[in-house]
């Protein structure tokens, strides 16, 4: 089972993410801030990271940055979900290292689709 790691700092928009990869199939690794996230990434690799942009302390971008500089997640997919979709934002999200960029809100099948897609997956999801 493919593990993925879900940065946000609204708990509401973890929980529902954690929910719709679960129903995915996947595994879900959560953490609700860059400290956390880095802390759950000293000790566990992900096959994906999903990250929001706007969060306290160092935001989705950031971390993003960071991610790409350290060997066990520099060759990771990342996607950015952020409730920012402008060129602008997502210009700032592919520069920072991400993988792909996708606008909230997002729909169930819309982020499996992407994440199956981004792991190599067979992109029929198992709702």
């Amino acid at each position: 089972m493919k593990r993925i790691l879900v940065v946000d700092d609204e708990i509401g928009a973890l929980t529902l993410i954690g929910i719709m990869l679960e129903r995915g199939g996947f595994e879900v690794l959560k953490a609700k801030d860059a400290d956390q996230a880095l802390s759950v990434l000293d000790l566990d690799t992900p096959d994906l990271i999903i990250l929001d942009v706007m969060m306290p302390g160092m935001d989705g971008i950031e971390l993003c940055r960071l991610l790409r500089q350290r060997p066990p997640t520099q060759g990771l997919p990342i996607l950015i979900l952020s409730a920012r979709g402008d060129a602008k934002s997502v210009m700032s999200g592919m520069d920072a290292g991400a993988s792909d960029y996708l606008p909230k809100p997002i729909l169930h099948h819309d982020l499996v689709a992407k994440v199956r897609h981004m792991l190599d997956l067979d992109p029929v999801a198992n709702d």
